[in-house]
């Protein structure tokens, strides 16, 4: 039994006036991909230069402007990566590299020397504000700690005018373990680091409010957010930002929150990575306000190299139900979920309609570089919706819809025995259980005789070879149609009484090597059982009669099948 009783609830900021509920996000926020330091630093073996240089490349053509490079005064790794950059010449034009440090004098020192001569930057200094952190890890007061923080942003101020730096510079204070602290006190440092700062509307700085550690549920993060906006002065003077993790597993919706309340900017990771749970997934997030209409103003059209790129220099495996990544997401096993998308596929397919509307698939995988491939999966809870879609997405088979549950049966019992199966097995069963299907009644070949009147009414006569248990016959049909002459000739011959309940043809593909395929649902009069049989030639009246005798052995010999290889099925 969990020892419950030890834990209480955190006490949560009660904000009335919210008005981040009515509200939706109409465009996306400045992103800061904090990757590689905040990303970085929680990885079991961190990236080496190389590695960081790949993935900032990356984080660069996927179109973030804001990019935290790394912590230069903690490692002489961090320090000499940030230089490496510059010295390089990586930076684009138009990126700002972000540089973190404590609120300690020799740090911010260090990092100063560590972005000469960079031509944007973006410079991070914190310190925690919330209770936990001043009582257990510094034993300081509130005063104590609100100095640390504005005696930072005072020698930052300095040493940016006293170097010269000549670069575009924009300060950031970030109020770490926002999330844990009394909002009057969090308030009262974020308000002193700024006036000693002095951001105007332009010349603005950052003021960046971190969940670093989930402590409430996520509309509390948002309330606490949009008090800060409401009450911290000169709100055109700074911009908003949210650092959120996923301690509560809920970082994506307490950034889409925050984004309601007014938060102006994110800090976040591709797919989550970070410290503990995780920081907020910028993946995640981009692709919710994609799905939604929402321009997310990066190009994450290409999701399989970004998801490569990351797994390699980072060694990390996104999971397989990662939102919009994983290679599961957009699979459906439930024969219920299958239905649904293929009609939906349809549907998009007989409008023309540019709107994506699929249940049970948000977007289109293939906006982002997914493939349709995975969409429809095979096993033992699969239904008669998802082996149809799956013939006719990978192989072009238009199944008649009376033909699904038939031929579903036939892969329930495959699958039940091994598991999941592969397009390629649902299409060789397909094949062998009904094109290559061969019984005692074996086609042989057709001819059109002649044509002739009966009743006044015009008939077709056939010549018809094929075989009985091997012995070779020759019959002559009269029908209305090529088709219903074969039928009447075998009912004569097999003694039997037969109707054709359905018949469908398609194209089964273009040009010069086309080739038809017919369907042939048929009834057995006497018992009242019913089978199909498909036939596929280049001929269309071949493959129409080829059904045929695919239905009548499955119908009346079903105990003597045996495929191509004399194999019984």
């Amino acid at each position: 039994m969990l020892n419950y009783e030890r834990y209480r609830p955190q006490e949560a900021f009660a904000y009335n006036e919210r008005t981040w509920v009515q509200k939706s996000i109409k465009k996306a926020p400045r992103w800061c991909s904090v990757d590689l330091r905040d990303g970085n630093q929680a990885l079991i073996k961190p990236m080496n230069v190389e590695e960081k240089i790949e993935f900032f490349l990356m984080l660069c053509r996927l179109g973030f402007k804001e990019i935290e490079v790394g912590f230069p005064a903690a490692s002489r790794v961090e320090f000499d990566f940030v230089r490496q950059l510059s010295d390089r010449k990586l930076i684009p034009d138009d990126v700002y590299i972000q540089v973190i440090t404590q609120c300690r004098r020799e740090q911010i020192i260090k990092t100063f020397e560590a972005i000469e001569d960079m031509p944007r930057v973006i410079f991070n200094v914190y310190n925690p504000v919330s209770r936990l952190q001043r009582d257990v890890v510094y034993h300081k007061d509130s005063g104590e700690v609100k100095y640390i923080a504005t005696s930072a942003a005072k020698l930052v101020k300095e040493l940016r005018w006293d170097r010269e730096f000549e670069g575009e510079f924009v300060f950031e204070y970030t109020a770490e373990s926002f999330s844990g602290a009394d909002m009057d006190f969090a308030l009262d440092v974020c308000e002193s680091v700024k006036s000693i700062w002095g951001p105007t509307e332009f010349n603005p700085m950052i003021i960046n409010l971190p969940a670093t550690v989930e402590d409430h549920m996520p509309h509390v993060y948002a309330d606490m957010i949009e008090w800060i906006g409401a009450n911290l002065s000169d709100r055109s003077s700074y911009c908003l930002s949210i650092h959120p993790h996923n301690d509560r597993g809920t970082g994506v919706a307490a950034a889409e929150l925050g984004l309601l309340a007014g938060a102006d900017r994110v800090e976040g990771t591709l797919f989550g990575n970070g410290e503990r749970s995780g920081n907020v997934d910028i993946m995640t997030l981009a692709y919710n306000m994609f799905s939604q209409g929402v321009d997310p103003g990066l190009d994450l059209s290409d999701e399989p190299s970004i998801q490569e790129v990351y797994e390699r220099c980072t060694s990390m495996k996104v999971d397989d139900r990662h939102p919009y990544a994983g290679k599961l997401v957009f699979t459906a096993f439930s024969g219920s979920h299958q239905d649904a998308i293929n009609k939906g596929i349809h549907m998009m397919e007989k409008t023309g309609s540019d709107i994506w509307r699929v249940p049970y698939l948000p977007i289109d995988p293939s906006d982002i570089g997914r493939t349709y491939e995975p969409i429809v999966r095979i096993n033992s809870q699969s239904g008669k919706g998802g082996v149809a879609f799956v013939l006719e997405s990978y192989y072009g088979y238009k199944l008649p819809k009376s033909m699904h549950k038939e031929f579903a049966r036939v892969i329930q019992d495959i699958s039940e025995k091994r598991g999941e199966i592969q397009p390629a097995e649902v299409y060789k069963a397909f094949d062998e259980h009904y094109i290559k299907v061969k019984g005692p009644v074996d086609f042989l070949g057709i001819g059109i005789a002649d044509t002739a009147f009966d009743h006044g009414e015009r008939q077709t006569l056939i010549k018809l070879r094929f075989s009985v248990y091997g012995e070779e016959r020759e019959l002559s049909g009269l029908g209305n149609g090529p088709l219903d002459a074969a039928q009447q000739a075998l009912e004569e011959e097999l003694h039997v009484r037969m109707r054709i309940l359905d018949y469908s043809e398609h194209a089964l593909s273009a040009g010069s090597t086309a080739e038809a395929v017919a369907y042939i649902q048929l009834l057995d009069q006497e018992s009242g059982r019913i089978a199909f049989g498909v036939g596929r030639s280049s001929n269309t009246m071949r493959a129409s009669i080829r059904g045929l005798f695919s239905a009548v052995n499955r119908l009346f010999y079903p105990g003597e099948l045996m495929k191509d290889d004399k194999r019984q099925i």
